[in-house]
């Protein structure tokens, strides 16, 4: 029989057992839906995106590049969006866009693997030698081209991530 002056102690480590357990549980990405500023789409993002935009060449075209992202727990996740005055080169630019993108992160053909018509899955490395995996979309809808990446250190990326994050993108 537990004698009445351990219960206290007990009944302390089911509660520490508890607290343990709901912050082992807790969501580390708070999934929100976000819309493009200038473009139409929706995404969830993993926290609440900051959004920046820049002008850029791609294909001898000047666009001007729609950016929305969030980091959490050290991955990045980001949509790119452009709207081209010819839609007749739509396809071009989003190639640039991705062939750019692996660029990027010095990734070569022997590191991409396509895992979806309009995704990819991309081993590189950073500027500082960190190796990353970047899980990318590129797509084309109208004149709308756009680019979902996830970009990260592969030990952090779980798969329940990228395609929550992934599946949700839609062009409207």
């Amino acid at each position: 029989m537990m004698s009445a002056s351990k219960l206290p102690s007990l009944g302390r480590l089911f509660l520490l057992a508890g607290v343990f357990f709901a912050a082992a549980c807790s969501p580390k990405f708070d999934w929100r839906d976000a819309r493009g500023s200038d473009a139409p789409y929706t995404i969830l993002m993993p926290g609440k995106p900051l959004s920046d935009s820049k002008d850029l060449q791609l294909e001898g075209v000047s666009l001007k590049m729609h950016m929305l992202a969030a980091e959490v727990e050290g991955i990045s996740f980001a949509v790119g969006s452009t709207k081209v005055d010819d839609a007749a080169k739509a396809g071009q630019i989003m190639a640039a866009m991705k062939n750019g993108m692996i660029k990027n992160i010095q990734g070569t053909s022997d590191s991409t693997k396509t895992i979806a018509p309009d995704m990819v899955e991309v081993r590189g490395k950073l500027g500082n030698g960190t190796p990353v995996l970047m899980v990318g979309r590129f797509l084309t809808h109208g004149p709308w081209v756009y680019q979902v990446i996830l970009l990260g250190q592969e030990k952090n990326i779980k798969p329940e991530v990228i395609d929550t994050f992934m599946t949700s993108f839609k062009a409207n």
